[in-house]
C-alpha cells in the first residue's frame, strides 16, 4: 500500500502540542506517585503457603523502636496494590502497615475452593488469610503485638468477623462495609468509611451494627460514639466525592482512617491488659455517650503527629489520562504512515451509493441495524441463564466469557442475514501487508502496555499469575468474536452517527439482565460493571482514533479484544477446578 498523504501543518501542530501536554502530565504524576513512597521502607515476602505480603513501616524507625500494626486486606477481585495509599499513610503516621493477595487474587497462585455458592469454603480460605495475615503481623520484630485490621469492600465482611474471633484486635475498619454475618454486633472501636458517591443502601449494614438493638436511623454521620478505652468507640463516616474504588484513594477517608487508629492504639498503650468485648451494649452507647470526635492525644514517640497523607488519587487519573491522550499523536504518526481510506469503504470495499439509492431501502436497513444490534442484548443472557457456571477456574469469568462469544456470534449471524438480503455490503477480506501489521502492532501495543504498566504498578494487580496464560487465550477467542462484530456493526452504512455507544450500551445492559436472572451466582458483575464500562470508554476512544486515522477497524477490534481477556482473566478470582 503506498504511504499516506502527508499531515496539515494544523494537526501535525495539534499532535506535536498535544503530545508535549500529556508526556509533561505524566512525568508530573509519575513524580507524585513515586514520591508518594517518600519515607516508608516497603519489604515484600511470600509467606509459607504462598500468601505474597508487603511490610511498610516508617524509614525514620529505630531497629529498636516497636510500633502497633495495621492490617489492610483487599476487596473480591483487587489485589494489594488497592491498598497501598492506605498502608503508605499509616506508616507514615508511625505505624507498621501490611497488605497481601487473598488466595486467588493478585499474584497470590493458591486457588480459592469451589464457587461463589460454596460460601463456608470460600469464607474459610479467605479467613485463614487473613489471620495469618494478622498473626505474622504480631510477631514481627519491630511490632508491638498490637495489631488492627481494615478491609475494603466484601473484605469489610472478613475482618468485621475477625475482630470478632480475636477481642484483643485494637479497632477495625469497613471500607464501603458490608457484613452478613451473625450475631449483628459490632467489633472493637468500629469506623465505617462509605464514599458518598456509594448506594445508600450500604451504609445500612454500618448502621445496623453501630446502632444495635436501636433505630439504625439514629445513627449520625461523622459522630463517634462511646470509648476506645472498652473498645466501644463507634464512627460512621462519608467521604466526599468518592466512590467505590474512589474512597481507597479519598484524602478524607485517609484521614479519619489514620486518626481513628491513632485514637484506639493511643488509649490501649503495650503495658495496658488486652480489652474484652464491651460490656456496655450499642443501645446504650447511642443513649448515653456525648458525641466527641475522634482524635485522643498521641503518647510522644509511639506514633507521628499530623504525617502527610500520600498524594495517589488525582495523580493516578492523571496520569491514566496523559497515557490516553498520548495515543492521539501516535494515532497521527499511523495516518502519516498509512493511506487514508474510508473506514466504511475499507471496511466492506462497496459503493454505498449504488447500494442505498431508493430512500426506502435505506430505512429498512436501518431498521433492521437496530433489529441485529438489540437482539443479542436480550437473547444472550436468556440463552445463558440455562447453561451451567463453573467451566473455567476464574470466578464469574466463565459467564463473561460465555457472554462475549455468544453475543458475538449472535452479532455476526445477523450482519451476515443483512449481507444476504442486500442490506449490507460484503466485507472485504483482503489480508493486511506487512506495513500495517507493523503499525497495528505498535498501536496495540501501546494501549495494552502503558496503561497497563501504570494500573499494574498504581492501581491493581494485572501480571498474570500461574496457570493464566491459557485462560487469557481462551477468553481472547471469546472477546474477539464480540469486538470484531461488533466493529463491523458499529461502522456499517445503514449504522446511526452514535453506533458505538448504542452497541456498547446494549452489551452492558445485557450484562445487567444476565446478574437479574442469576443474582446469588453473578451479583458481583454489578460490582465491576463501572469498571467494565470505564475500560469500554478508553479502549473506545483508542479504537476510533486508530480506525480515523488508518481506516482499519479491525485494530481497534484486537486491541478491545485483548485489553478485555487479560483484564478479565487476571483480576478475577482464580478457582480450584
Amino acid at each position: 500500500m503506498r504511504p499516506g498523504p502527508p499531515l496539515t501543518p494544523l494537526r501535525v501542530l495539534a499532535a506535536i502540542g498535544v503530545a508535549l501536554v500529556a508526556a509533561t502530565l505524566a512525568a508530573w504524576a509519575l513524580l507524585t506517585l513515586e514520591s508518594a513512597r517518600s519515607g516508608v521502607r516497603i519489604e515484600r515476602t511470600v509467606l509459607p503457603g504462598g500468601l505474597p505480603l508487603s511490610v511498610y513501616q516508617p524509614v525514620a524507625a529505630a531497629p529498636a523502636d516497636r510500633r502497633p500494626a495495621v492490617v489492610l486486606a483487599h476487596g473480591f477481585a483487587g489485589s494489594q496494590q488497592l491498598m497501598r495509599p492506605g498502608a503508605i499513610a499509616l506508616a507514615r503516621a508511625g505505624m507498621v502497615a501490611l497488605t497481601f493477595d487473598f488466595p486467588g487474587h493478585g499474584r497470590n497462585a493458591q486457588p480459592l475452593p469451589g464457587s461463589l455458592r460454596e460460601h463456608d469454603a470460600l469464607l474459610a480460605s479467605l479467613l485463614g488469610a487473613l489471620e495469618q495475615a494478622a498473626a505474622h503481623a504480631r510477631a514481627l520484630p519491630f511490632a508491638d503485638g498490637r495489631v488492627a485490621v481494615l478491609g475494603h469492600s466484601i473484605a469489610s465482611d472478613l475482618v468485621v468477623r475477625h475482630a470478632l474471633a480475636y477481642p484483643d484486635t485494637i479497632a477495625t475498619i469497613g471500607v464501603s462495609l458490608v457484613y452478613g454475618g451473625a450475631p449483628r454486633k459490632a467489633p472493637p472501636n468500629l469506623l465505617a468509611i462509605y464514599g458518598s458517591l456509594e448506594p445508600d443502601a450500604l451504609q445500612a449494614f454500618a448502621r445496623r451494627l453501630i446502632a444495635g438493638d436501636a433505630d439504625p436511623d439514629s445513627v449520625r454521620p461523622n459522630t463517634t460514639y462511646g470509648r476506645f478505652e472498652d473498645g466501644s468507640a463507634l464512627r460512621l463516616v462519608l467521604a466526599e466525592r468518592a466512590e467505590h474504588i474512589g474512597v481507597l484513594y479519598s484524602a478524607q477517608a485517609l484521614r479519619e482512617a489514620r486518626d481513628w487508629l491513632r485514637a484506639a492504639f493511643a488509649a490501649r498503650p503495650v503495658a495496658a491488659a488486652p480489652a474484652t468485648a464491651p460490656d456496655t451494649d450499642t443501645t446504650q452507647a447511642l443513649a448515653d455517650s456525648q458525641p466527641r470526635t475522634a482524635t485522643t492525644p498521641v503518647p510522644e514517640g509511639r506514633l507521628a503527629a499530623e504525617p502527610a497523607l500520600p498524594a495517589y488519587g488525582l495523580p493516578l487519573l492523571v496520569l491514566l489520562a496523559a497515557l490516553v491522550a498520548l495515543g492521539w499523536p501516535l494515532a497521527q504518526v499511523a495516518h502519516a504512515t498509512l493511506a487514508p481510506t474510508s473506514v466504511r469503504r475499507r471496511f466492506f470495499e462497496a459503493d454505498s451509493r449504488t447500494l442505498f439509492a431508493d430512500s426506502a431501502r435505506v430505512a429498512r436497513s436501518r431498521r433492521l441495524w437496530w433489529l441485529v444490534a438489540l437482539t443479542p442484548a436480550l437473547l444472550t443472557p436468556l440463552m445463558l441463564s440455562i447453561v451451567p457456571s463453573g467451566m473455567v477456574s476464574v470466578l464469574v469469568a466463565d459467564h463473561l466469557l460465555l457472554h462475549f462469544l455468544l453475543y458475538g456470534l449472535l452479532t455476526f449471524s445477523g450482519l451476515l442475514v443483512l449481507v444476504r438480503g442486500g442490506h449490507l455490503p460484503r466485507p472485504a477480506l483482503a489480508p493486511p501487508s506487512p506495513r500495517v501489521l507493523f503499525v497495528a502492532a505498535g498501536l496495540i501495543g501501546y494501549a495494552t502496555l502503558a496503561c497497563g504498566l501504570a494500573i499494574d504498578r498504581y492501581g491493581f494487580n494485572l501480571a498474570p499469575a500461574d496457570g493464566r496464560g491459557l485462560l487469557i487465550l481462551a477468553l481472547g477467542t471469546a472477546t474477539l468474536a464480540w469486538f470484531v462484530s461488533e466493529a463491523w456493526l458499529a461502522t456499517a452504512t445503514s449504522a446511526p452517527r452514535a453506533a458505538g455507544v448504542v452497541t456498547r450500551t446494549a452489551f452492558l445492559l445485557s450484562l445487567a439482565l444476565s446478574v437479574a436472572l442469576d443474582f446469588r451466582g453473578l451479583f458481583f458483575l454489578l460490582i465491576i460493571l463501572p469498571a467494565i464500562l470505564a475500560l469500554f470508554l478508553v479502549q473506545g476512544l483508542l479504537a476510533r482514533w486508530s480506525t480515523q486515522a488508518t481506516g482499519r477497524a479491525w485494530i481497534g477490534a484486537l486491541g478491545g479484544a485483548i485489553a478485555f481477556a487479560w483484564a478479565i482473566a487476571v483480576t478475577f478470582p482464580a478457582v480450584r477446578a
